[in-house]
């Protein structure tokens, strides 16, 4: 076949397939049926009865004819809702607001940056980092002058470490975060000894970000460049980046030294520690609760053997993380000095981190309130931006801005009487939105500001207002711009209706009409009728003697309903019992026991060492159920039939008409 066959060929496919769409097209527009005053189109039918009718979520796909008939009685139920105004309760509205907000939330996130903020979570959450840190305090909204000043600090600092001066001395001296200094102790308060920056062991999460991103990024032994914090400039020493030891449980013999202790009371209390572990290990650890009772100061572990609470690594003291790092669980590690005095630490076990399908979940949790998130919702805004044509207006802006002053520093800006307040400062798509509309969010959000100046201030309440406000219209505008998410908010808009109105009609009606549900079983009572039944005894035990004495009991033929006071008086140990009627199905050993009248049967457990006794004390025909015996399917059929009644009085309220012409055409499509 050569080209010139070809084209008229493809041509022709091409056509079809256009007047096909097109025919499909007319057809959605059409009206399928009224309901009431209602018309339903094809689309709306169609869209609802694909959706449901997916071969891999049903088991069986139901025809047009029969949804056709479910979806009639869908739509009556929602328009009945609607017209007792049940979409317009409080209840209702805050129900579905919510529902809105989860189901808005992927729509605000960028999905590749999550799931790139996710996997790198998840990589540094495999390592925990020990590091120190020298703090340079700088206000996140500081001056650019202030902000050079701190950064070259920190960065002279950096310099000085990195030509030898000791880290933790210069951490003590020049560290604006207060925990790197000894403190004295005072009257009725202990001193405490500086951590010289020192912070320790710590893993994803348990710092903020920026921090987070230079540690992890730094490598062991060497000295990061000044990262910018909300605090300030953080130069970063990474002692070590090692594998994760998860939750890990530990027990210790703490034996407690002062912060002002003397080289000497220190000496001695490390000799004390030395011993204590000597003893330890001259008997493979066995002593061990002994020791902890006799020698350990955290009185509030010494009952439970010196164990502490699960811990990860940025709960505890960094020498406790050095001290287990190459033990083994079971094992007994060297005593350890922190700032608290000497530890004697026995691991008991440590948990690895799982899988990423495991743990993304509860990564996923954290992700959202940290403030890396931001990333995600920066691209969004973007984005938001080109989507809904933001644009700014300089000239007003500017104008306006000239007119703030230092008042709004401290919360209490009010606007000059000569400000344009009509004056257009954003447009949004073809809203404007005015310096009026800004004004009103200061007043509401300003608040006293330290360390930065009124239009640096300003600048970043506008930032946060205009942002803001496209937000909001995009989420105003979610359901236009994308009908899936207008679908799925439809679905549980008339799901919670459904609801509602169903509670309303028919299931509190039945549970609350005990006149009702009376005369329903009065009526139909013989639908509920009992199988065959014995009334029987299942004793079992891992006591062979117990069995022994069970069996003697009931060879005097004593009652079932008199066995247990048989079992209290004698004091006949490790015998559970359970007694009642049992149905075919409702007990594997009475299943297998005959059922006759004073039959019993003895039966190995083939599970474990039990040994069950079956009792038959009495053998039932079939015999109908008493109201309180059914009343669960009693009330479940009282609601159908409630349900059923409702439902006619709904077709005479809201009748229906079906175009059958167009049925036929549906029907052709499927």
């Amino acid at each position: 076949m050569n080209l010139k066959t070809l084209k008229p060929i493809a041509l022709s496919i091409f056509m079809l397939t256009v007047l096909n769409v097109g025919a499909q097209s007319k057809l959605d527009r059409q009206t399928l049926m009224t309901i009431g005053d209602k018309a339903v189109t094809v689309k709306e039918f169609t869209e609802v009865y694909e959706k449901n009718n997916q071969n891999n979520t049903v088991v069986e796909k139901k025809s047009v004819d029969e949804y056709l008939d479910l979806y009639t009685g869908y739509r009556m139920k929602v328009m009945e809702a609607q017209a007792m105004q049940l979409d317009t309760s409080a209840k209702f509205k805050r129900e579905l607001d919510g529902y809105r907000k989860q189901l808005a939330k992927p729509y605000f996130s960028n999905d590749k940056v999550s799931d790139a903020l996710l996997h790198e979570a998840y990589d540094r959450l495999q390592h925990d980092v020990r590091a120190s840190h020298i703090l340079i305090a700088c206000d996140k909204h500081a001056l650019p002058s202030d902000t050079l000043k701190a950064y070259n600090k920190a960065l002279d600092l950096r310099k000085r470490a990195l030509k030898g001066e000791d880290f933790g001395a210069l951490a003590m001296q020049y560290s604006d975060d207060p925990s790197a200094r000894d403190i004295k102790g005072e009257e009725g308060r202990p001193g405490r000894k500086g951590n010289r920056g020192d912070l320790g062991y710590f893993t994803v999460f348990d710092m903020v970000y920026p921090f987070e991103s230079g540690a992890y990024n730094t490598k062991p032994g060497e000295i990061s460049m000044p990262v910018r914090s909300d605090f300030g400039y953080h130069i970063i020493k990474v002692a070590s980046i090692t594998k994760a030891i998860g939750s890990t449980q530990a027990a210790h013999i703490f034996l407690k030294l002062e912060a002002e202790a003397t080289p000497e009371e220190e000496a001695a209390m490390r000799d004390k520690a030395d011993n204590i572990y000597k003893e330890l290990m001259a008997q493979d650890g066995k002593n061990w609760i002994e020791s902890v009772n006799k020698y350990s100061d955290d009185r509030g572990t010494v009952s439970r053997g010196g164990t502490l609470s699960n811990f990860t690594v940025s709960r505890i003291v960094p020498e406790f993380i050095e001290a287990i790092k190459d033990i083994e669980p079971g094992q007994i590690a060297k005593p350890v000095r922190s700032m608290y005095g000497f530890h004697i630490i026995k691991l008991i076990s440590t948990s690895e981190i799982g899988s990423f399908e495991k743990e993304s979940y509860g990564l996923g949790q954290r992700l959202e309130k940290d403030m890396r998130s931001k990333k995600s919702e920066e691209v969004v805004l973007h984005q938001l931006r080109k989507d809904y044509k933001f644009k700014h207006n300089d000239k007003n802006m500017e104008a306006f801005m000239a007119t703030i002053d230092s008042t709004i520093l401290s919360g209490s800006f009010v606007p000059a009487a000569n400000v344009a307040m009509d004056a257009p400062l954003f447009n949004i798509e073809k809203k404007a939105f005015k310096v009026s509309d800004f004004v009103e969010y200061i007043k509401k959000n300003q608040k006293p500001q330290k360390f930065v100046t009124s239009s640096t201030y300003a600048y970043q309440l506008y930032e946060e207002y205009s942002n803001k406000q496209l937000m909001d219209h995009a989420d105003q505008h979610l359901e236009e711009r994308y009908p899936e998410f207008a679908h799925v908010v439809k679905e549980y808009y008339d799901g919670i209706l459904l609801f509602d109105l169903m509670e309303r009609e028919v299931w509190r009606k039945a549970i609350q009409d005990t006149v009702g549900l009376q005369d329903f079983y009065d009526r139909n009572g013989s639908k509920y009728v009992w199988g065959d039944r014995v009334y029987a005894a299942v004793i079992s035990t891992t006591n062979p003697e117990s069995l022994a004495k069970m069996k003697a009991v009931v060879a005097q033929g004593v009652a079932v309903d008199s066995l247990r006071s048989v079992i209290s008086r004698d004091s006949i140990p490790k015998i559970n019992m359970r007694k009642g009627f049992f149905q075919k199905g409702d007990n594997q050993f009475v299943d297998q026991t005959e059922w006759k009248k004073g039959a019993v049967k003895e039966i190995p457990s083939t599970v474990d060492k039990t040994m069950v006794l079956v009792v038959v004390e009495d053998v039932r025909g079939p015999e109908q159920k008493t109201l309180n015996e059914a009343k669960g399917l009693v009330t479940s059929d009282y609601q159908a039939e409630l349900e059923q009644q409702w439902m006619e009085r709904m077709r005479q309220k809201y009748p229906v008409t079906v175009n059958q012409s167009v049925l036929e055409k549906v029907r052709k499509r499927y």
